[in-house]
């Protein structure tokens, strides 16, 4: 009979040559429910067809006001005359904006025809949005409640913290001011999703957006690719065998509420990476991505995606980021670099959603920190509010909506004097709308995924998707 001693040494043997996997519930995934079955999902009953919403974050604070440019007369006058002499204006002339689109505003009582440019650095989407497969949401920002300048001057019922990275970070992702450490796409997830380990996903960098209250996301490297250490050896059986002893020792129930906790999160790991092996197995995504971070993190979502659409009802979330958007200096040329990466990985994204036959069941959006100052300082800009955010799908309605912000310092729009745009649209009516596409009614959307404060805008969905 084997001793207790040689038992233990060879379990802490194996625990050590699989410290890689116990890392995958770093994120999270200490709350997957065990012995989940990658061919039998628990499917919930009100869920009867494929959907996933892709999140692409733009850390740092996105300069929206340069990614798309009014250009009536009187706001690319002011524009010009506010950002001219520090030479972030863009325009035509330079061909630092791309061509004119004309679009009529909606979800306005206004609706007018605006004409509008993308930024230079992204003709890909531009060309979708001539398409009609993207959607433009101007000025959206964090708030509890509609907002005007004298609210904001006097302090009421204002979002905390309004110019902070991590507050903002945090809000943008929780889909309102207090986020009781959920974020809006994993509390979707606890409502419509299935209890797989990929309905909630990070790639690269964990988001709150995919974290819910009974669902926890799952974070992955960059290429999707995970493996236990010491479990890759010839000949298979033996791998086999090691790995089916290390099951066992983890599904022991240890009478201690940590070790349990540890040993069903690797446990969980394991069973992840069996379904990414899976995802690799099932062919690979023909679609050329950029080699850049987003460009791979968007080619591996793509991979899951196709794997997943494959295997029936169900719903997925995802969370993939861009860093360095926060140009306080040398905002012509970084922003020009960020936002080419962006365009080119989310048309590839949205190619290979096409390819797969899953383009109408996808939608990919941003979000970032906060907008920023229409008055620069010097080469860069400061952190300001409302910003405009990318929609992006098949069954996107493709078009602006709401209005471009007044341009005027100091104006009805401006809550600092510096172009800091209170914002026209809340985080609460950007999500609610793809909240509502992705499967939830809308009394369940206010109650439980906006904690009551999406009743507290006359306009609750802001339409642009189909």
């Amino acid at each position: 009979m084997m001793k207790n001693s040689t038992i233990n040494a060879r379990r802490r043997q194996l625990l050590a040559l699989s410290a890689k996997a116990s890392l995958l519930g770093a994120f999270g995934s200490i709350g997957l429910a065990p012995g989940i079955a990658r061919a039998a999902l628990s499917t919930n009953a009100s869920v009867t067809d494929y959907k996933a919403l892709v999140c692409v974050y733009l850390f740092g604070g996105n300069d929206g006001n340069n990614m798309v440019v009014p250009l009536d007369a009187t706001r690319y006058a002011q524009y010009q005359q506010i950002r001219g002499s520090s030479g972030l204006a863009l325009s035509q002339s330079a061909k630092t904006l791309l061509g004119t689109h004309s679009s009529q505003l909606r979800a306005t009582s206004n609706s007018v025809l605006q004409d509008f440019a993308f930024h230079y650095g992204m003709p890909e989407l531009d060309a979708l949005y001539g398409q009609g497969k993207l959607a433009l949401v101007l000025n959206a920002g964090s708030l509890t409640q509609p907002t005007t300048k004298a609210d904001f001057q006097a302090g009421r019922n204002l979002p905390p913290q309004l110019f902070s990275h991590s507050d903002q970070q945090l809000q943008m992702q929780a889909g309102g001011a207090s986020n009781g450490g959920t974020g809006w796409g994993g509390r979707l997830v606890d409502l419509l999703g299935t209890g797989g380990h990929l309905d909630a996903v990070g790639m690269s960098s964990g988001g709150l957006f995919i974290e819910g209250k009974t669902s926890h996301g799952n974070l992955l490297p960059n290429d999707g690719q995970l493996e236990l250490y010491g479990m890759d050896f010839w000949p298979q059986k033996e791998a086999d065998a090691r790995k089916a002893a290390l099951r066992k020792i983890l599904a022991a129930d240890r009478g201690n509420v940590v070790a349990n906790a540890a040993n069903k999160a690797l446990a969980g790991g394991m069973d992840l990476i069996d379904e990414l092996k899976a995802a690799e197995a099932g062919g690979a995504v023909q679609t050329v991505f950029p080699e850049t971070g987003l460009g791979r993190q968007l080619k591996t979502v793509a991979q899951l995606i196709h794997l997943r659409a494959s295997q029936g009802p169900g719903r997925q979330v995802y969370f993939v980021s861009q860093g360095g958007f926060d140009t306080h200096g040398g905002q012509s040329y970084q922003q020009f670099d960020m936002l080419s990466q962006v365009s080119a990985a989310m048309a590839a994204f949205y190619n290979a959603m096409n390819e797969v036959g899953a383009n109408n069941n996808v939608t990919s959006f941003t979000l970032s920190d906060f907008g920023r100052t229409l008055q620069p300082n010097s080469g860069g800009t400061d952190h300001a509010w409302g910003n405009h955010q990318i929609v992006l799908g098949g069954a996107v309605q493709g078009g602006l909506y709401g209005r471009f912000p007044d341009f005027t310092l100091g104006g009805a729009d401006d809550a600092t004097g510096r172009g800091a745009w209170i914002p026209q649209f809340s985080n609460q009516h950007f999500g609610a709308r793809l909240g509502k596409w992705f499967g939830a009614d809308p009394a369940t959307l206010d109650s439980q995924v906006f904690h009551g404060e999406l009743s507290r805008f006359a306009l609750q969905d802001l339409g642009f998707m189909g």
